[in-house]
């Protein structure tokens, strides 16, 4: 019976203080900060499409919408093409032109000519209704953003599920997810010391 009291007490003892330790996932971890230069992007975006049909400056929005999901810089400009139909009506031909940085990895040096700013690794998901935007409608968009514009990013781990079936919706999927090398956040300033150290 003492012996039982002995570790039971042992245990508890043991066991406590580790229960006050806070404990953190891999998740809760803040990803680790490379350096990274901005490269500028120019592209000229033509829609090509069996199923949906988009205005030129629809066009234009969802593109931007994309492109910011993707890791590019929030500055991003895409402008509506030259298009046949007026603004807000579909056209078959819609084009919108992009104007748009990526952050790439880079040396800590001054070659590049670019200042160099801390960047992370972040996990990106498209899929339908992520950005909530995006539907199954826009599927054979997201495998021409896929095939076009996502190379210009740096990416790694794509893992894509993406599948589109012309003329209609139904069965069309949309599963598009990668880590996308982005600026990191700022980091909080510490406040100033007060007189007297405290």
């Amino acid at each position: 019976m003492t012996v039982c009291w002995k570790l039971a007490a042992f245990v508890g003892c043991t066991l406590f203080p580790a229960l006050l330790i806070p404990r953190t996932s891999l998740a809760d971890e803040p990803s680790a900060r490379e350096r990274g230069v901005w490269q500028k992007h120019e592209y000229s975006f033509a829609y090509m499409g069996f199923t949906s049909t988009y205005s030129c400056d629809g066009l234009a929005d969802k593109i931007r919408l994309l492109l910011i999901t993707a890791g590019a810089r929030p500055d991003a400009k895409s402008q509506p093409g030259a298009c046949a139909s007026g603004f807000g009506r579909p056209d078959k031909f819609a084009r919108a032109e992009l104007t748009f940085y990526t952050l790439a990895p880079s040396a800590d040096d001054a070659s590049s000519g670019s200042k160099p700013v801390d960047g992370i690794w972040r996990p990106v998901s498209l899929t339908d209704r992520s950005p909530r935007e995006l539907s199954t409608g826009d599927c054979e968009l997201i495998e021409q953003f896929r095939n076009n514009v996502l190379p210009m990013l740096t990416t790694r781990n794509v893992d894509d599920h993406t599948t589109c079936i012309p003329y209609q919706n139904s069965g069309s999927i949309i599963g598009l997810r990668f880590e996308s090398f982005t600026a990191a956040p700022s980091r909080p300033h510490k406040p100033p010391a007060l007189p007297g150290g405290t």
